[in-house]
């Protein structure tokens, strides 16, 4: 009864992530708005309308294989065969799973990694990646997530067994601290595989040193990044805690904008930094850290869940794999709060544009940025406000344009 739970469970969120992608797939149809229809051109948006087409037909198709896979291996009792394979023992048992379970991500990943980046990236003039590269990068997230997830299984292991249900509110703390340093350490995580140079003298520099400044932050440096090596896309984004911090630029980015519009994205960063975004942002991700470490209570509290699929009793590895089960129809609630959330936080730091005198520069910038990065113009809103963590080009120009006036 309890494993024909956990697969219905598991056909639910397989099901609610299909509907998504469909939903998405048959939006690119939906009409542009006027405020953004200089954005494409007539070859462009047909051009965007295929490459969204590509990447939502494979969205769909590798999500129905994963949904099969998970059923197979739930069905069949595949964990347990294969942690029967092992030495008997809570920590080379939970290893076992976490392995199986990094190895089958790790093969799908770089399936979808492969045909996203390397063929429809590619096919569409995006990629830049070489396979050395990529394959280099999936190994490497292969050995990070393996890690990680060895980490959590033994630490839920060792919290329930010591501490029983007091693991809800100590689990939650120390993932939470864990996701903390991992923020705190991914500037110099990313410095594996990026070759960072220091932005040269000039208008660009002066005039981005002046803007955090001006509110109190203290810039330790300002680094181009060698993003074109992997895509054409544009992107740029702070590091450091507190007041100090560092500025890192996608070199695409400094080639297709101008110091304005450059300056006019840092000063919506800035935004959220005033707003305290971050902070509230990360009250919330303890809360999400709750909302799973409940998951993991209920699932260690329940032995016969472990035994249904073919284990001898609670098997801390598979614990994980229960946890991801369930998650898939909780974390479709939490994400649509803190979507919520992020959107109008978006708005917010807009405005912290416009009152830098930027808002021209911001529209200009938005609209670059949607276009070099394929952005999708007129999503569906049931797409809009269960996965997007950032509001529609076309609404946030135009809440631009009312503030500046």
């Amino acid at each position: 009864m309890l494993k024909t739970a956990v697969i219905l469970i598991a056909v639910l969120g397989g099901a609610y992530t299909t509907l998504l992608n469909v939903v998405r797939y048959k939006s690119a149809g939906r009409p542009i708005p006027a405020n953004v229809s200089d954005v494409y051109d007539a070859e462009t948006y047909e051009k965007w309308r295929k490459y969204s087409g590509e990447h939502s037909r494979f969205s769909i198709f590798s999500g129905i294989l994963y949904l099969a896979l998970t059923l197979l291996l739930l069905g069949t009792d595949a964990y347990a065969a294969f942690a029967s394979l092992f030495p008997s023992g809570v920590f080379m048992q939970l290893f076992s799973v976490v392995l199986l379970e990094a190895l089958i991500n790790f093969v799908i990943e770089t399936i979808e990694g492969y045909v996203s980046s390397m063929v429809i990236e590619q096919k569409y003039g995006f990629n830049r990646s070489s396979i050395k590269t990529f394959i280099g990068d999936s190994i490497r997230s292969l050995l990070i997530n393996f890690a990680l997830s060895l980490f959590l299984a033994w630490l839920l292991s060792v919290l329930y067994t010591s501490m029983g249900d007091w693991i809800i509110l100590l689990f939650a703390a120390i993932v939470f601290a864990v996701m903390m340093l991992i923020s705190f350490l991914y500037p110099i995580l990313s410095r594996v595989g990026n070759k960072f140079t220091p932005l040269e003298e000039g208008e660009l520099k002066e005039k981005l040193m002046s803007l955090l400044t001006k509110h109190g932050y203290k810039v330790k440096a300002i680094e181009v990044m060698d993003a074109s090596r992997r895509t054409t896309k544009l992107n740029a984004y702070f590091t450091g805690f507190g007041k100090l911090k560092t500025i890192v630029l996608y070199d695409n980015l400094v080639n297709a904008m101008s110091p304005d519009e450059i300056c006019a994205v840092f000063a919506h960063e800035l935004g959220h930094g005033l707003n305290k975004d971050t902070v509230k942002q990360q009250l919330m991700n303890f809360v999400n850290m709750l909302v799973m470490s409940l998951v993991a209570w209920l699932a260690l509290r329940t032995p016969e869940l472990y035994t249904d699929f073919g284990f001898d009793g609670i098997n801390y590895g598979f614990a994980s794999v229960l946890m991801s089960v369930g998650l898939g129809i909780v974390n479709p609630i939490m994400s649509m709060l803190m979507n919520a959330y992020s959107r109008r936080a978006e708005y917010r730091a807009d405005a912290q544009s416009v009152s830098e005198g930027y808002g021209e520069a911001m529209v200009t910038a938005l609209k670059k940025l949607a276009k070099e990065n394929f952005a999708h113009l007129s999503p569906a809103p049931l797409n809009v406000i269960m996965e997007d963590n950032h509001p529609p080009l076309a609404e946030r120009i135009k809440a631009i344009e009312e503030s500046a006036n």
